[in-house]
């Protein structure tokens, strides 16, 4: 089997110094284009790979970012870690993938295994709120959805896309909602519910009262389907006509839930959901929603990352409303004995 060629073949082959085919590979501007042409035809010709283990302790970091996500299993951080991925390979580099497990031991321990891998930088999708960690790492950090200690954030406006969600079920005659929030360490969660709240208030100031209960739960399947059982038990007269959730798996796990107790969505009962995850499109009925622009959002917690030197400031991106087939007219008394729609 014969031997991977060396940095001493590529400079052979080109007939250039050693020194000439380190500063090529490093992408230092300062070597003539025709030699850098000459470089990058032996690396070509001869199929050199470049160690970058080595190279990482001459440089102290390697082309490698690591992403930080709270959990795996759920699907809007499996699309969002993929958008990631796609953002780090345009860019030139690659992506190391970890799971906290919403547990903040554990992603601390991440943060630290990825610093003695000398990554380029760290993209962490916090676990929960916190103390503000004071963390002094040799590379740029970015929050990306949620916040991670004290390092910049790059997120959808969770209180504009929430707001558009009010409007929407307001708009639709609904004054009886169900609110299932997310968790209260996540600011993601608390700010959803306060952007959610606060429009539904401003209605009530300027217009007809909104009925308004909220319900707390994980950002699951399991507590969106358990929380709507609660509520739509009840006897029709006071149960809500929507349920807006604060994630499409709650969204989902609650028409579980209203498919399991017959009620008709969204005939009787609108349901939404915040996220867009490729499920959404595809339940019966498919899911009206908040789309988070995941691509978007990888690209500039990217492009911070990558900004020599990176960037320190927080950035939001406006979310959309995805109108589907789980939200409709709020149903009227009587409305029974109509003629049935099928």
């Amino acid at each position: 089997m014969s031997k991977m060629p060396t940095v001493k073949d590529v400079a052979e082959y080109a007939g250039v110094s050693v020194g000439t085919v380190s500063r090529v590979l490093s992408g230092e501007a300062a070597v003539k284009p025709m030699l850098r042409e000459r470089v990058n035809g032996a690396i070509s010709a001869l199929g050199y790979r470049p160690n970058v283990t080595a190279r990482a302790l001459r440089t102290s970091r390697t082309d490698v970012i690591g992403l930080i996500v709270p959990d795996i299993t759920n699907p809007f951080f499996a699309q969002l870690a993929a958008s990631v991925e796609r953002a780090a390979l345009e860019s030139g580099h690659s992506l190391m993938l970890a799971s906290s497990h919403n547990d903040r031991v554990a992603e601390q321990s991440h943060v630290a295994a990825f610093l003695d891998r000398s990554v380029r930088g760290i993209i962490v999708v916090a676990s929960s709120d916190g103390p503000a960690l004071h963390l002094q790492a040799p590379v740029p950090v970015i929050s990306l959805d949620r916040r991670f200690g004290t390092f910049p954030l790059v997120s959808t406006n969770h209180a504009q896309a929430a707001a558009l969600i009010a409007d929407h079920l307001y708009g639709l005659g609904h004054r009886r909602i169900a609110y299932i929030a997310g968790p209260t360490d996540t600011e993601a969660g608390r700010i959803r519910k306060e952007g959610f709240v606060s429009r539904i208030d401003q209605f009530g100031e300027s217009g007809e009262p909104v009925e308004l209960e909220i319900a707390y739960g994980r950002f699951d399947y399991e507590s969106g389907e358990r929380i709507a059982r609660d509520l739509l038990s009840r006897p029709p007269q006071d149960r809500p006509t929507a349920i807006a959730a604060a994630s499409d798996q709650q969204a989902i796990g609650a028409l579980r839930a209203a498919r399991d107790l017959k009620i008709d969505v969204p005939r009787k009962l609108s349901v939404t959901g915040f996220d867009d995850i490729s499920l959404a499109n595809l339940v019966v009925p498919r899911l009206t929603t908040i789309r988070q622009p995941a691509d978007m959002l990888a690209r500039r917690a990217v492009g911070l990352l990558l900004e020599e030197p990176s960037g320190t400031g927080d950035e939001m991106i406006d979310g959309a409303l995805i109108v589907r087939g789980s939200s409709g007219a709020c149903p009227q008394p009587k409305a029974d004995n109509a003629g049935h729609r099928s």
